[in-house]
């Protein structure tokens, strides 16, 4: 019975981190549907991001284990305190404003930089999952479909909501993410 109640844990974890990594792809969604974002464009943009939200956590889980090998006991301090940096990082972000140039989002440069820049902190996610030896294929799975489908999902609500609410967004993933860093470290 514990260890289900262990792999539940586990399980609702990663879902929550792979919610607070999609809110970027969301709220950087919403900005470019507000421009009017056809369908086929919203499934490649959303298939590419999840196909980066696969491979920059795999690439980090991968590393994590290799640095929490090196770093013993100490690697949960360490993958705590970055989960804790990516989410401070994040509300700050939103307060301030990402700054983002508009891209061509129908180019395929426009869609794999896209793609990138929501996905590139899925690799810090990465490695601090790494350290910890989470189960790979249900974190890796799990982030590709939740920010795909997010970064569906605010490019279809961009033309319904205000500009204000994806920033919002990004600050509750932000709050996540700080949250479980504070969390893996006391």
């Amino acid at each position: 019975m514990a260890v289900a109640f262990e792999q539940l844990g586990e399980l609702v974890t990663i879902m929550l981190i792979a919610v607070a990594l999609g809110m970027d792809a969301f709220s950087l969604g919403i900005g470019i549907g507000m421009k009017g974002v056809r369908r086929n464009d919203a499934i490649r943009i959303g298939s590419a991001v999840s196909l980066f939200h696969m491979l920059m956590p795999l690439l980090g889980i991968f590393a994590g284990q290799y640095v929490g090998g090196l770093l013993g006991q100490y690697a949960r301090f360490v993958a705590g305190g970055l989960l804790f940096l990516l989410g401070a990082h994040m509300i700050v972000s939103s307060i301030k404003g990402s700054g983002i140039q508009s891209i061509n989002h129908r180019s395929f440069l426009g869609v794999l930089l896209f793609s990138l820049s929501v996905s590139i902190d899925s690799f810090s996610v990465g490695v601090s999952l790494g350290m910890f030896h989470s189960n790979l294929w249900l974190s890796v799975l799990s982030f590709g479909f939740v920010g795909g489908l997010l970064s569906v999902l605010g490019l279809a609500l961009g033309r319904k909501m205000s500009r204000g609410l994806g920033d919002y967004g990004e600050a509750a993933g932000g709050a996540i993410l700080l949250a479980f860093g504070l969390m893996f470290i006391f």
